[in-house]
């Protein structure tokens, strides 16, 4: 019975660019649905996310990455940080995104990746305790590395608040994470037994962060769509793209090459969409942030179903042999 219900969790965390897609086409089309959705619950329903990130990790899980992968870690972290900055800047020049919307879209660009990123690391039979690690540690430089990457990339379109932006992602990110952690050391009958629906609920307020912002943004978005679509678009599917080839080129292992990519196609959207409201002047700037949650999430999921079925007529590794 237990296993049933653990199975059929599993479908509907599996699912989650269908639920956020549904999120985001019902917001534009009866706002008042995720209206409700807003101030104090955005900040907090990202802090669950990061609690339930933090439910999974140990210390163990980073002593044995940095004995066993500490060079492909640190390949993924650092173009996680280079490529995608560097390509919310470009896009945002080319498709003349009015400031508000440039500088979300670069703030998004600069976030770590997402949780999501392990979810479709293991449906593509990728490598999951390598991308568990490497959402981790870039999620913990994120503290640095978003506001300072942030404030150099879009500081020239908007008055950005980089301190502003560091205690807002102290507060939403690493102590949401520190507590799983201790949850996890300290109580790990309790953790087992939530850690099953803990997924599930990322999914729902992942879906329910984006669906509100969309129906914040409705009039924007409508307006502006087709050039800010677009560049969203770009941004994750040649981040994507770019992850691939170069930790190919540099590795030549098939698996990282795979898992490198999702990770650097893959942003902590949640984070980018807290960080725009609470950091920058217009609301505005959240959009970007709301329209590449369903981006990554769809581009990924297609990227996972291709690489699944590429593993299975290969004889690959069953899932359990990555997890």
């Amino acid at each position: 019975m237990i296993g049933r219900a653990v199975r059929i969790l599993q479908i509907l965390t599996h699912a989650f660019p269908v639920w956020i897609l549904a999120g985001a086409v019902l917001a534009l089309l009866s706002p008042e649905l995720f209206s409700w959705f807003t101030g104090p619950w955005i900040p907090l329903g990202l802090g669950i996310i990061m609690l339930g990130m933090g439910l999974t990790l140990s210390p163990e899980d980073f002593r044995s990455m940095a004995v066993l992968e500490p060079r492909r870690v640190l390949l993924g972290v650092l173009l996680q940080y280079t490529v995608m900055p560097l390509l919310g800047w470009i896009l945002a020049s080319i498709f003349e995104l009015p400031a508000a919307l440039a500088a979300g879209l670069i703030l998004v660009a600069c976030c770590p990746g997402g949780t999501a990123s392990n979810v479709v690391t293991y449906l593509a039979r990728a490598h999951v305790p390598l991308s568990v690690t490497m959402t981790a540690v870039s999620t913990i430089l994120a503290v640095i590395m978003t506001p300072v990457l942030t404030a150099l990339l879009a500081g020239a379109r908007v008055h950005v608040d980089a301190w502003g932006l560091f205690f807002g992602t102290l507060q939403v990110v690493i102590l949401p994470i520190a507590a799983g952690l201790a949850l996890n050391r300290y109580l790990p009958r309790f953790t087992e037994r939530i850690l099953p629906a803990a997924p599930l609920t990322a999914v729902v307020f992942i879906t329910l962060i984006v669906a509100s912002i969309v129906a914040g943004g409705r009039p924007l978005i409508l307006e502006s769509g087709l050039r800010l679509t677009a560049a969203v678009f770009s941004l994750h599917a040649l981040g994507f793209l770019l992850g691939y080839l170069v930790s190919f080129s540099l590795t030549r292992d098939e698996k990282t090459a795979r898992t490198i990519s999702i990770e650097v196609g893959m942003q902590n959207s949640g984070l980018g969409a807290v960080l725009a409201r609470q950091s920058f002047p217009d609301p505005a700037s959240a959009i970007p942030s709301a329209i590449s949650s369903v981006f990554h999430s769809l581009i990924g999921s297609l990227l996972a179903a291709l690489w699944r079925g590429a593993a299975q007529a290969g004889g690959g590794s069953s899932p359990k042999d990555n997890a």
